[in-house]
């Protein structure tokens, strides 16, 4: 092995670890490893962000924008009012559901096919009875098999396109993945509406007067002459026995006691902080008499304006409805890494932050000094269209049954057959994907389906930043040979010269990496090998690619190599080992298809 070689196989282990850890969000870690290599002189300085005008990088920005095009026109909507029956059985009802995920899927983000869908899937789950989780991890991994079926289903397949191109051999075409794509999501989707949501844990029971969670955690005042005013902890837990909520932390004079002395007396303006469900909220304030500390100090800081109203203005107040309303914090959030107090909700969007749920994790941290991670669920308080302007800004999706209706037929229209535009031209080999897909936004910009304000946050900048700096790196391991050296040792030790056998360890492979880190991310690392492989074994590069991208989609293990499965983990009360359940059987299936079919559509 040469010293080069050494380095960047140290850069790419490095890079794996901090990818498993979980640290550093993926963009971070995979500029990190960019620069890595840019300082010991594996990467040319003057090559090094080339990356980030790659065709792959390019065309995944782009369906990004066209995908929201869809989701503002409310394309998706009416599409979801036709496509789901309104009483039909368990089977039925989640063969609709995951059926619509997995098509949507195939033809935009699937991050928004699942974040669009969410609030569906749990209207279906009190209709069905069912908790939230055992429809929801069936429609994140409907979503994910989706995304196999195109070339702009996921950006794992648009990532295999462009090394296959940059191999000399041209990019896949739009359907050039369906053969092998719609067989494995067909089968999955069946298996999954079948039997695998019988595999699903039933964490949290959903009931018909509402989504329960988990366990909030959330921060109470004692007010002055209240009946838990003088009460010492232990006898405020009497009071609360039965009730679901728990006293875990303290808060006088400014000093946070966790876990206190049972014979501690709470006084007016102490603050206690609870876990309790959401719907035993109300009945805590009610025993004790205590107040939500966010509400306190909003009416405290209400209180200097309030004479200043016009008689008008606060019987708009007065007739403004107040709701509760649970938002889940999606991945690429902007919320993610921000503390509450960062937020400025009173301030922006004159609404509270009541509670905060971690399923698996109980936090100590006051809730203003609680940093968002994605998958949390926030419990809002506030006027109903102020919480949905907060959630759209914000990269939040309300954990309610949203109503289905298209705010402009002509906009629907318009976003459909610019998407479906873009789609024909690419698949007709007219324009390359990218340039096809750069046309459709700029005639989605040009129309209105995507706002000139909104276009360039319907980019998930992380993943962007995650493709154009691996890439790069992707390039170094083929020019310093660590990709041909790689390739020889599964060859010779692994697959032992057998093509079938070289085939299989590279889906294997692919699909082990892609459930422990970012699927983009693996796709960029696997083709390099995968091409090399080819090489090695003198056979059909295309069999190997096509096993990247199927191996990509695959992360059903684990709630972090996928959007779509962090998306759940708050909602659905899941924890790490849940997914295995059903995600191990549905990877298992996806092996025994796609390996005949691989054999078959793309001879070795």
């Amino acid at each position: 092995m040469t010293f080069d070689q050494w380095l960047i196989l140290a850069i790419l282990l490095a890079t794996v670890v901090m990818f498993l850890l979980g640290r550093w969000r993926h963009d971070m870690v995979a500029l990190a490893a960019l620069l890595a290599c840019v300082v010991v002189g594996v990467v040319d300085s003057s090559t090094a962000f080339s990356g980030f005008g790659h065709p792959a990088v390019i065309t995944v920005a782009c369906v990004l924008i066209l995908s929201q095009g869809l989701q503002n026109s409310g394309a998706v909507d009416a599409l979801t009012r036709v496509a789901l029956p309104a009483n039909a059985g368990i089977i039925v009802s989640i063969s609709a559901l995951v059926g619509l995920g997995a098509l949507l899927s195939g033809f935009m983000n699937n991050v928004g096919a699942m974040a669009l869908l969410m609030p569906v899937a749990v209207h279906v789950s009190r209709r069905l009875d069912l908790t939230a989780g055992q429809v929801l991890m069936p429609l994140a991994f409907g979503t994910i098999l989706g995304g196999m079926t195109t070339l702009v289903g996921t950006p794992p397949n648009i990532i295999v396109s462009g090394f296959r191109a940059e191999a000399g051999l041209g990019g896949f075409g739009m359907f050039d993945f369906t053969p092998i794509g719609l067989a494995v999501a067909a089968v999955g989707v069946l298996f999954i509406a079948l039997i695998g949501w019988r595999l699903v844990p039933a964490r949290k029971q959903s009931g018909v007067e509402g989504f329960e969670s988990g366990a909030y955690i959330t921060e109470v005042r004692v007010e002055e002459g209240s009946k838990s005013d003088g009460l010492s902890l232990h006898d405020i837990e009497i009071e609360l026995k039965d009730v679901d909520a728990q006293i875990i932390g303290i808060v006088q004079r400014e000093v946070k006691i966790i876990a206190a002395n049972p014979g501690r007396r709470v006084h007016a303006g102490d603050i206690l902080m609870l876990e309790a469900e959401a719907d035993a909220l109300k009945d805590v304030l009610s025993i004790l008499g205590l107040k939500l500390e966010e509400s306190v100090e909003n009416n405290d800081e209400q209180a200097e304006s309030k004479d200043e109203k016009s008689e008008d203005d606060q019987e708009e107040s007065k007739q403004s409805e107040i709701t509760l309303l649970e938002l889940v914090v999606q991945p690429n959030s902007q919320l993610v890494g921000q503390s509450a107090k960062d937020i400025l909700l009173r301030t922006r969007y004159g609404i509270n932050l009541l509670a905060f749920s971690r399923e698996g994790k109980r936090s100590m941290k006051r809730l203003r000094a609680t940093t968002f991670q994605s998958g949390d669920l926030l419990l809002m308080q506030g006027p109903l269209e102020a919480i949905a302007e907060f959630a759209a800004d914000n990269g939040c999706v309300p954990l309610a049954q949203r109503e289905l209706r298209i705010p402009n037929k002509t906009k629907v229209w318009q976003a459909s057959l610019i998407m479906l535009g873009a789609i024909a031209v690419a698949a007709l080999g007219w324009l390359p994907a990218a340039v096809s897909f750069t046309l459709g936004v700029l005639a989605s910009m040009a129309v209105g389906t995507v706002s000139l304000r909104k276009v360039y946050e319907a980019v998930d900048w992380p993943v962007i930043v995650l493709l154009g700096a691996l890439i790069p790196v992707a390039g170094a391991m083929e020019s310093t040979g660590t990709a041909a050296l790689i390739a020889t040792f599964i060859v010779d030790s692994v697959a032992q010269g057998n093509a079938i056998v070289g085939l299989l360890a590279i889906l294997l492979v692919t699909m082990f990496l892609s459930d422990l880190m970012n699927n983009a991310a693996t796709a960029a690392v696997m083709c390099p090998i995968a091409i090399s492989i080819a090489s090695v074994l003198n056979v059909n590069p295309d069999s190997f690619l096509m096993a990247v991208a199927i191996g990509a989609s695959c992360a059903f293990l684990t709630p972090i190599g996928h959007q779509n499965n962090t998306l759940i983990l708050g909602p659905g009360g899941f924890r790490f080992g849940d997914y295995w359940k059903l995600g191990l059987p549905v990877q298992i299936l996806v092996v025994v298809v796609s390996m005949p079919l691989l054999l078959i559509v793309w001879p070795l």
